[in-house]
């Protein structure tokens, strides 16, 4: 877990403005840490907030080098490409930091605590984390989680990326200012760089990636309501997160987040996002498994309206009340207490 004492950069080559920033911009949003810079040479100089709406002032810089200005203890690798592969061009970069002092926070499927050029460099009180690392003594799940009294609220998508985990936390924090005893369980990389708890599925051997949820599950089960970070989508032909995260939870209720105006995979034309309430409908009856799992609902719908002014935001949210008879909201821009709300209104 990042601490709020670490003074962190965060390498976002492309990654505010592109496709591939998430980590680093959730981050950003939700860590407690001190971030004291963010490189991207493709913003440098530029004002975050104005950006991207994150309402927190650090200097956007071009390099490393230009980041150890700002006397940062930590770089955390803050883009999540597809298949979680480490850009050629960053690594020396990250040699450049590294041979400067900083501890490393590694979300990249390729690992950096072993390699010889990295591990030669590190001193005394240095440290690497690669987050996405299997966790030992895995089991094939179950369906335990089913018999524990906690609310496991799972927020599923009709695509990759399109807010399942800001939806999570939004939700934790709601129910933290509320007084309740709730737990977010991060299932990503930048989930668990934020809690410092979790499992990272996608580096989880398909076998056991059911198993690992409910591990997860069911050490915190002294919670009254557990958010679990939601992962891929049962549209997405590439996805193979979701149903795991289904199985592993045994969810008492389902948030459904959609990207307004989405009506196809991104970067895949050829495959429709079905109309909202066909994808509840599936949602359901995947979840309940024709009557062997609990019976479980879609709550609400969390509308990722990021690409709109407030009035578009408005009236996507109003149609999509409409179109599903489902209390809707834009967590990130208007909060999550409706969300709440429909979830604490059918326990």
């Amino acid at each position: 877990m990042l601490k709020n004492h670490q003074k962190v950069a965060i390498l976002l080559h492309e990654g505010i403005l592109g496709a591939q920033g998430k980590t680093g911009l959730t981050l950003l949003r939700y860590s407690e840490a001190s971030i004291v810079a963010v490189i991207d040479r493709e913003c440098a100089g530029k004002s975050l907030p104005e950006l991207t709406r994150i309402p927190r002032h650090v200097p956007i810089v071009t390099s490393v080098r230009e980041a150890l200005a700002y006397a940062p203890d930590v770089l955390a690798i803050g883009i999540a490409p597809s298949g979680g592969i480490l850009p050629a061009e960053w690594q020396a970069e990250i040699k450049e930091a590294v041979a400067a002092g900083l501890s490393i926070v590694n979300g990249l499927h390729t690992p950096m605590a072993n390699l010889p050029e990295l591990k030669s460099l590190l001193k005394q009180g240095q440290w690497i984390w690669d987050v996405r690392q299997e966790p030992a003594g895995l089991g094939v799940a179950s369906a335990l989680a089913r018999s524990i009294s906690s609310l496991r609220i799972l927020t599923v998508g009709t695509d990759m990326a399109v807010g399942k985990m800001s939806t999570s936390l939004e939700l934790y924090k709601a129910s933290q200012k509320r007084g309740l005893r709730s737990k977010f369980l991060g299932t990503g990389q930048a989930g668990i760089m934020i809690s410092g708890d979790g499992i990272p599925l996608d580096a989880v051997r398909v076998d056991f990636a059911a198993g690992a949820v409910e591990q997860l599950v069911m050490r915190n089960a002294e919670n009254q309501i557990l958010f679990i970070e939601g992962q891929g989508s049962l549209f997405h032909p590439g996805s193979t997160a979701t149903l795991p995260l289904i199985r592993g939870s045994q969810p008492t209720h389902l948030i459904l987040v959609h990207r307004a105006g989405q009506t196809h995979i991104r970067n895949h034309p050829q495959v429709p996002i079905p109309p909202l309430p066909e994808v509840i409908k599936l949602y359901e009856s995947v979840a309940t498994a024709a009557g062997a799992f609990v019976p479980t609902k879609v709550a609400a719908i969390a509308l990722n309206t990021g690409h709109l002014d407030d009035t578009a935001a408005e009236s996507a949210i109003a149609q999509i009340q409409a179109q599903t008879n489902l209390p809707c909201t834009d967590p990130v821009r208007f909060g999550a207490e409706v969300l709440l709300d429909a979830v604490m209104g059918n326990c």
